[in-house]
C-alpha cells in the first residue's frame, strides 16, 4: 500500500536526516582512525574495510592493517558508542528529574556501577556466574536508588531548591561508591590490579578489542530506540509527572523503563571503559542549542553528537601528550567542568 501524498515530505525528511546522521559518523569514525601518532592515510583505512568486510584483495602494510582493524577502529567504535550512550542517558534523567544538572556521572550511577564492575572482577562476587555488565548494572541501579531516597528525604523537588537537593545527593552518592571502590582495590586487588583498575576509572579505552564492541554497539541502539520510541512521553514529562499522566502517560512504567535504559548503557559502558564524566550533562544542551528541546529530534541529535564528541576526546587523549595515552576521562572534564560551571551560572542568572 502506498504512503499518502503527505507522509512523502516527511518521509524525505527523515531519510535526508538519517543519511546527514550517517554521513557525519561515517567521517568522524574515519578521523578517528586516521589520526594518532602514526598518521594513516584515509585511502589505506578504506582499503583495510574492504579486504576485511569484502574479501578484497588490496596489498597494505600488515602493521598497518592490524593498527586499523584491530586498534584504531575498535577504539573509534567503542568511543562512539559510549558517547551516544552517556548523552542519551543523560537526556532521558534531564527529562524525567525535571533537572538541566541531572547526568549520570554526577548522580553517582557511574560511580555506583564502577563499585558493581570492580566487585565482580576484584573480589569474584558471583564465583563467575555474574557477568561485568551485570554487577555494573546492579551496582548502578542501587547507586540511583540511594541518591532517589536521600534527595527525597532531603526534600528535594521540582525548582531550584529540588534540583540542588538532587546534586548535592548524587554528590554524596559519587563520594560514598567512590570509596567504597577505593576500599575494595585496597583490600582486595593486588599492586599490579590496583595500578591498572585506578588508570580504568578514569576511562580508559587502550586494549579494547571485538568482542567489547559487541557488547557496546547493541546496548547503544537498542537504547536510543527505546527512547526514541518514548519521545513524546519525556515531551510530556517536561511540564512534570501529573501532566504527563493527565495526557494518558502510564507515569510508573515510562520512568521504570527509561530509568533502566539510562543506567543499562551507563553500566555497560562503564563496565568497557570505566567512568567517563560530563558527557552526559554537555552534550544535551549542546544539542538543545541545535535543534530545541522536542525529544523525538533531541535524542538522536545528543547520540550523534556525543559519538563525535567522545571520538574527538579520544583522538585528543592519545596525541595530546607524545608518547602518552591520557585518560580519556580527563578530556571530557576539562571541557564538561567548565560547561558545567557555565550552567550553574545561567541558573542563577535565570533566577
Amino acid at each position: 500500500m502506498a504512503a499518502p501524498p503527505a507522509l512523502w515530505p516527511r518521509l524525505g525528511r527523515a531519510a535526508l536526516v538519517s543519511f546527514g546522521i550517517a554521513l557525519v559518523l561515517a567521517l568522524a569514525l574515519l578521523a578517528g582512525i586516521c589520526i594518532g601518532e602514526t598518521a594513516i592515510p584515509p585511502a589505506t583505512v578504506l582499503r583495510t574495510l574492504a579486504n576485511k568486510l569484502f574479501g578484497a584483495a588490496y596489498e597494505i602494510d600488515r602493521i598497518d592493517q592490524g593498527i586499523v582493524w584491530n586498534y584504531r577502529l575498535t577504539r573509534a567504535i567503542l568511543a562512539a558508542c559510549c558517547g551516544a550512550g552517556l548523552a542519551v542517558s543523560g537526556v532521558v534523567l534531564q527529562a524525567l528529574l525535571r533537572n538541566a544538572l541531572a547526568d549520570p556521572y554526577l548522580l553517582g550511577i557511574s560511580a555506583g556501577a564502577s563499585t558493581g564492575a570492580v566487585l565482580v572482577t576484584v573480589v569474584g562476587i558471583g564465583a563467575g556466574a555474574v557477568s561485568l555488565s551485570a554487577g555494573a548494572l546492579a551496582g548502578a541501579l542501587t547507586a540511583f536508588l540511594l541518591v532517589a531516597v536521600l534527595a527525597r528525604a532531603a526534600g528535594g523537588g521540582a525548582g531550584p531548591r529540588g534540583a540542588g537537593q538532587i546534586v548535592l545527593a548524587g554528590i554524596a552518592g559519587s563520594q560514598l561508591f567512590n570509596a567504597l571502590t577505593a576500599f575494595l582495590i585496597t583490600r582486595s586487588a593486588s599492586a599490579e590490579q590496583a595500578r591498572g583498575i585506578m588508570f580504568w576509572l578514569l576511562g580508559n579505552l587502550s586494549g579494547v578489542r571485538w568482542d567489547d564492541t559487541a557488547r557496546a554497539v547493541p546496548v547503544a541502539l537498542a537504547v536510543t530506540l527505546v527512547c526514541l520510541w518514548h519521545a513524546r512521553a519525556l515531551d510530556a514529562f517536561t511540564f512534570g509527572a501529573d501532566s504527563a499522566a493527565s495526557l494518558g502517560v502510564p507515569v510508573r512504567r515510562v520512568q521504570a523503563t527509561l530509568i533502566l535504559c539510562a543506567a543499562t548503557a551507563t553500566a555497560v559502558m562503564v563496565s568497557i571503559v570505566g567512568a567517563i564524566g560530563f558527557v552526559g550533562l554537555v552534550i544535551p544542551h549542546a544539542a538543545r542549542f541545535l535543534v530545541g528541546v522536542r525529544h523525538g529530534r533531541l535524542l538522536p541529535a545528543a547520540a550523534l553528537i556525543g559519538a563525535v564528541f567522545l571520538i574527538a576526546a579520544d583522538v585528543l587523549s592519545r596525541t595530546l601528550v607524545p608518547g602518552q595515552v591520557l585518560p580519556i576521562g580527563v578530556i571530557t572534564a576539562l571541557v564538561g567542568a567548565p560547561v558545567f560551571a557555565l550552567i550553574l551560572i545561567r541558573a542563577r542568572a535565570a533566577r
